[in-house]
């Protein structure tokens, strides 16, 4: 409780079940306040914070590191959405 708290959240979000609405947001959390952003819509990083700020302008830079974060969504929520939808339309 005396130190500094550093967390990563990615999350996807969407509400139709042909996926065109998904987003893929990544978070970067300092002391609980974001102060960098990925959000697939945007397709770049935004800064918060002026740490953030400084690293968001650098990694926007990196055509490889920005490359990667677009195709999470992809790899990560597009990927997974078959089995929450499989999982969903089981139940009903």
């Amino acid at each position: 409780a005396n130190g500094y708290y550093y967390s990563r959240w990615s999350k996807c979000i969407w509400s139709s079940h042909d996926l065109s609405d998904m987003v893929y947001i990544d978070n970067y959390i300092f002391n609980k306040d974001v102060y960098i952003q990925f959000n697939s819509t945007v397709g770049e990083y935004v800064g918060y914070t002026e740490h953030g700020v400084f690293n968001a302008k650098n990694w926007n830079n990196n055509p490889g590191q920005l490359q990667g974060e677009r195709a999470e969504l992809e790899r990560v929520c597009k990927h997974n959405d078959e089995f929450y939808q499989t999982a969903i339309a089981d139940k009903s």
